[in-house]
């Protein structure tokens, strides 16, 4: 026989009513109370059944997820398993769960969303990236369904509840350090110019070195994606330039992970040769010959934010707009060293 609220509320000696309040997590119930529930919960292995209760408040309980690009190029990146973790951690606080969309191109994740909102199967969204022209984005606006963004918004950023690091701030700090070291000729590697991410690391990189009175070089900037082949790619066309750069800022580990592999193929070392500083310091970039510097974006914190800004909002939606900082740190390691002059 399946266990039921009434078995509970005898065992705990509360009406059942008490019962489903403990477990709807009631603020006016005291943590005596709820602490007594949850033990005779456990003793009978008492299970709430999420979608009885969701038919009741006509709430899912389910974040949905829109991830920027295919699921196979997602899980490559460690970006987002640990972004994820983080989402799963503040659900997880509140009882919720995450359902994702997955598809090989934007209809197909357009499509899943619109499925997703109309089918009534999630309270919320939490789209994982930011992108110049997002059709999602419009799409969730104009229904006036809850959602919220990791990384900043490129329009309505005062209408959106978003959860960011100071990217521009982050990459001009990068910047500054490899300039501290001598450095002159520094090169940006970044993502998609889609992505406002790399329009914000961009902008960073590019006034630090106005700055320090250094002429940007366009051949300097490339684009590619946030994979290690991006980085590879990259790599090779500018160390084939007349006068490759010493020095490198690279939006993302796995890509720099790219570079130091293509590095060591063209038997160029780092950082004797050329300095590195790399972003998101996910464990491979300790891991990598050698140790990436790179500017720790606390992942992790983004999604676990990004999940309870978004639950605030569900279940309050007088919840005002929110603009989340993370902050960021550079961990230095071994891929960056003083500028030689070696004559070229």
């Amino acid at each position: 026989m399946a266990v039921t609220i009434k078995d509970v509320a005898k065992l705990a000696n509360v009406a059942p009513s008490t019962v489903s309040r403990v477990i709807a997590n009631n603020s006016r119930i005291s943590e005596k109370t709820k602490q007594k529930v949850r033990e005779a919960m456990n003793q009978l292995g008492y299970h709430p059944n999420f979608i009885a209760r969701s038919l009741a408040n006509q709430s899912t309980q389910v974040l949905g997820l829109v991830l920027p690009g295919s699921a196979d190029k997602f899980f490559q990146n460690p970006f987002f398993p640990t972004v994820l973790r983080g989402l799963s951690e503040g659900a997880h606080e509140k009882q919720y769960a995450l359902q994702m969309t997955t598809g090989q191109s934007n209809e197909e994740i357009y499509d899943g969303i619109v499925q997703m909102v109309q089918g009534g199967r999630v309270d919320g969204v939490v789209l994982l990236y930011s992108k110049v022209e997002d059709k999602v984005m419009m799409y969730l606006r104009e229904r006036g369904f809850p959602f919220v963004m990791i990384g900043k918004p490129f329009k309505y950023s005062e209408e959106i509840t978003h959860v960011d690091n100071d990217n521009y701030r982050a990459t001009k700090g990068a910047t500054d350090y490899l300039l501290s070291l001598g450095h002159k000729r520094i090169a940006f590697i970044g993502g998609d110019l889609n992505l406002v991410v790399t329009v914000e690391r961009l902008l960073g990189y590019e006034k630090s070195l106005r700055d320090a009175g250094i002429e940007l070089v366009n051949e300097y900037v490339i684009h590619e994606e946030f994979l290690q082949e991006g980085g590879k790619e990259a790599v090779k066309e500018l160390m084939q330039l007349e006068q490759p750069p010493t020095a490198m800022v690279v939006a993302d580990d796995l890509m720099a992970l790219g570079v130091l592999n293509t590095l060591h193929e063209m038997e160029i070392t780092v950082p004797d040769d050329i300095s590195i500083v790399s972003f998101n310091n996910v464990l491979l970039s300790e891991m990598s010959r050698p140790p990436l510097t790179s500017v720790d974006i606390n992942i992790f914190d983004l999604g676990y934010q990004a999940a309870k800004s978004l639950i605030q909002k569900i279940e309050d939606p007088r919840d005002p707009i929110k603009r989340i900082i993370v902050p960021h740190e550079m961990v230095e390691r071994f891929s960056c060293s003083q500028y030689q002059d070696k004559g070229h």
